[in-house]
C-alpha cells in the first residue's frame, strides 16, 4: 500500500545536512590514511546495512557477505546499467546458464588443471596464505614505512610489485626465504609455495559418481551454446553473448572487503568474430577518448602510466584490433559513467608471461582505490581456444562459416600414407607416425616434418 511522505520540518533537514556534512568532513580528513579511511568507511556501509558478513550470528564464514537493502538497491543499479550499456545498446545475446558445472565442461577448459594459485602453510598450525599476497604486502609495507631502503632496494621491490604475476612457484618461494616472510598471525616458518584448485567440488545426483564444480566463471556457458547461438543470430558473424550470474571462488585467503570473496556476481561477455577481419564498423564512436593506459613496455621499464588516446593505441599497435580497442572504450564510458574519477582509472597491458599462450591481447581495468591498484574488468582477445577446447572434448563442431559472394578454389595438398612402406620404413613405430600423420592436416609446421622424415613412403594426391 502507498504511504504518503511526511514532510520534514526546515530545522530537522538542516540538522541532517549538518550531520552528513561532518561525516563527509571527518572521512575526507582521514582519506590521507588509507587505512583508516577504509575502515571508518567499511564501518559505516556495515552499519548502514550496505552489508554484512554472511552468517553473523554464528561467527562469519571469511569470504561471503549478505547485501541489505540499501547495497541490494546499488547492485541492482548498477546490474541495470550494464545490462543497459552494453546488451542493449549493443544488441547482445543474453543468456543465463546453471552455476553446476559437470567436470568434462571445466576440464576440457583446462580449469581442473590449472585454475590454481600458489599457497603456503604456516608449518606449525597447518593455516593457509596466497603465497604472491606475502610478498606484495612486505613489498608495498617496505615502500610505504622504512626510511631507510636504499635507492637501489627500492628498485627492487618496485620492480618484483611489477612483474609478481610472472614469478614461478619457486621465484616465489625463493623471494619469501631471501626476505625472511613469515606467517602474519604467528611468525612462523612457512612451507614451499605449491598449487591448490580454486573451484568448489560437488556431485551432481545422488550416486555421487558424477563430479560437478560450481563455476569459477559465466563465460563456459557461453561457450557451449555457441552452435545454437550462432544459429539464432542467423548464421553470422560477429555477434557478442553476455551472462549475469554467480561464480564461485574458494579463495585461499579472502580479504580486503568485497574484493576477494567465495561467492560473487560476474558480467561477461564474449564476442565472436572473423579472426581475419577484427575491425569494428562502431570504433570511431570511442576512438577519441584519451585517458590512462599502461602498455607493458611501461611497466618493465618502470615508468608510469599515461594519457593516450584510445585510436593511436590502436594504430600503432599497442592495443592488438580495433574490436579490443572499442570494448576498451567502452568499459572506459561505462566505469567513468558510474562515477568512477578518471584520474583513478587505468588500463594495463599483461605481461607477456601473464598472458595465456593462446591469447592476442590483453588488458585490465584498475581502479586506484584504498587497497592500492585493484583490477576490476579484463578484456582480452582469447582467440578461438575455449571452442577449439569444447570442440575437441565433446566432437561437435563449435565453428561459423563465410559465405563468399563468388565461389573460389583452392588447391590442397593431401597426405595418403602408403602402410605397407611405413611399416617396412619405422617397424614398431608404425603406429605412432600414422597417429601422427592422422592430425598432421590441422597443423602446417607437422605436415612440413612429416614430409621430410617421410618423403619416400608417401604418395600425394592433387
Amino acid at each position: 500500500r502507498a504511504i504518503a511522505a511526511k514532510p520534514h520540518p526546515p530545522q530537522t533537514l538542516a540538522a541532517a545536512a549538518a550531520g552528513a556534512t561532518s561525516t563527509t568532513r571527518k572521512l575526507a580528513a582521514m582519506a590521507g590514511n588509507r587505512e583508516a579511511f577504509r575502515v571508518a568507511v567499511g564501518n559505516t556501509l556495515e552499519r548502514r546495512l550496505f552489508y554484512v558478513p554472511s552468517f553473523k550470528i554464528y561467527g562469519g564464514v571469511a569470504g561471503l557477505y549478505d547485501y541489505g537493502p540499501p547495497g541490494c538497491a546499488v547492485k541492482a543499479n548498477v546490474l541495470a546499467f550494464w545490462r543497459q550499456h552494453f546488451v542493449l545498446e549493443e544488441g547482445m545475446l543474453e543468456v543465463d546458464c546453471p552455476c553446476v558445472t559437470p567436470e568434462v565442461v571445466l576440464k576440457a577448459s583446462g580449469h581442473v588443471e590449472k585454475f590454481t594459485d600458489l599457497m603456503v602453510k604456516d608449518e606449525k598450525t597447518g593455516s593457509c596464505y596466497r603465497a604472491d599476497h606475502l610478498l606484495k604486502d612486505f613489498c608495498k609495507e617496505k615502500l610505504e614505512n622504512d626510511n631507510t631502503l636504499s635507492p637501489q632496494k627500492e628498485e627492487e621491490l618496485n620492480h618484483i610489485l611489477a612483474v609478481l604475476d610472472d614469478l614461478s612457484a619457486e621465484q616465489l618461494g625463493a623471494k619469501i626465504k631471501e626476505y625472511g616472510i613469515a606467517a602474519p598471525d604467528t611468525k612462523n616458518p612457512l612451507s614451499d609455495p605449491y598449487p591448490f584448485n580454486l573451484m568448489f567440488q560437488t556431485s551432481i545426483g545422488p550416486s555421487g559418481l558424477s563430479t560437478g564444480y560450481m563455476r569459477p566463471e559465466t563465460a563456459q556457458g557461453i561457450f557451449v551454446n555457441f552452435k545454437d547461438l550462432y544459429y539464432y543470430n542467423g548464421n553470422k558473424l560477429p555477434f557478442a553473448a553476455a551472462q549475469i550470474g554467480q561464480a564461485f571462488r574458494n579463495e585461499i585467503s579472502p580479504r580486503q572487503g568485497l574484493l576477494r570473496v567465495r561467492e560473487f556476481t560476474l558480467a561477461e561477455i564474449e564476442h565472436f568474430v572473423d579472426p581475419e577481419d577484427k575491425s569494428h564498423p562502431k570504433f570511431s564512436d570511442v576512438s577519441d577518448l584519451e585517458f590512462l593506459m599502461f602498455p607493458r613496455e611501461d611497466q618493465l621499464t618502470g615508468r608510469s602510466a599515461t594519457r593516450v588516446r584510445l585510436g593511436e593505441a590502436v594504430s600503432e599497435g599497442t592495443v592488438n584490433n580495433e574490436t579490443l580497442g572499442f570494448f576498451i572504450g567502452r568499459v572506459y564510458l561505462f566505469l567513468t559513467q558510474l562515477g568512477i574519477d578518471k584520474d583513478r582509472l587505468r588500463f594495463r597491458q599483461h605481461l607477456p608471461n601473464e598472458m595465456a599462450h593462446y591469447a592476442a591481447d590483453c588488458w585490465d581495468a584498475e581502479i586506484e582505490c584504498s587497497y592500492g591498484w585493484i583490477e576490476c574488468v579484463g578484456i582480452a582477445d582469447r582467440s578461438a581456444y575455449d571452442l577449439r577446447a569444447h570442440s575437441d572434448k565433446s566432437g561437435v563442431p563449435l565453428e561459423a562459416h563465410e559465405k563468399f559472394a563468388e565461389p573460389r578454389e583452392v588447391e590442397k595438398l593431401v597426405i595418403t600414407p602408403s602402410k605397407k612402406e611405413l611399416g617396412l620404413a619405422f617397424k614398431g613405430d608404425q603406429k605412432m607416425v600414422l597417429e601422427a600423420l592422422e592430425v598432421s592436416f590441422v597443423s602446417t609446421l607437422t605436415c612440413h616434418i612429416l614430409l621430410l622424415l617421410c618423403w619416400p613412403t608417401l604418395k600425394f594426391l592433387r
